[in-house]
């Protein structure tokens, strides 16, 4: 469940801050290469909605980087991106050719669910008490994510087909 190579046992509050840094970097480029990969073809697409997650991703990863810097000032990092795999980051399988905006939803509520756990397991090897806290803020937060998440996906219905009519769409390999 704990994707890295930190031992939390052992971990210091700036270990804490530029994993959870690295987190949020690492989500956010998977969901710029999600649009690359599907091109936007108009406002509200699959593509529109990843690129939206990119930003999320990076605001927080900034709020984050700045909280660091306050209270870590000039120290190099001891954590690196090596030490992480998929902990938010949604899967590099997830976007699909005529991907609907309702399942890009799905695929950003299975990234915010997989960030949660993590942080849930985590608490329980952690003891100091700053990271306590700053990792069940982050807890908190992906929660909130979820929720609205689960707003945004109650808008968009429950069609989780592609965007186009079906007609438009190969069904098999010899068509």
């Amino acid at each position: 469940m704990l994707n890295t190579k930190i031992d939390f046992t052992k971990i210091s509050l700036m270990d804490a801050l530029d994993l959870a840094i690295l987190i949020e970097q690492e989500a956010e480029e998977r969901y710029k290469s999600f649009c690359d990969l599907l091109g936007s073809a108009y406002k509200g697409d699959a593509a529109d909605f990843f690129n939206m997650m990119a930003v999320n991703e990076a605001k927080h990863g900034k709020e984050l980087s700045s909280r660091r810097a306050k209270l870590f000032p000039n120290i190099p990092s001891r954590v690196n991106i090596d030490m992480i795999d998929d902990i938010e980051a949604p899967d590099y399988g997830a976007p699909r050719s005529f991907m609907s905006p309702r399942a890009a939803l799905e695929v950003a509520m299975s990234s915010e669910i997989k960030a949660e756990k993590f942080f849930a397991a985590a608490l329980e090897y952690i003891k100091d008490p700053q990271i306590r806290e700053l990792f069940a803020e982050l807890r908190d937060e992906e929660i909130e994510h979820q929720n609205l998440l689960k707003a945004q996906i109650e808008k968009v219905g429950t069609e989780l087909g592609p965007d186009v009519d079906s007609e438009d769409v190969d069904t098999a390999a010899g068509d």
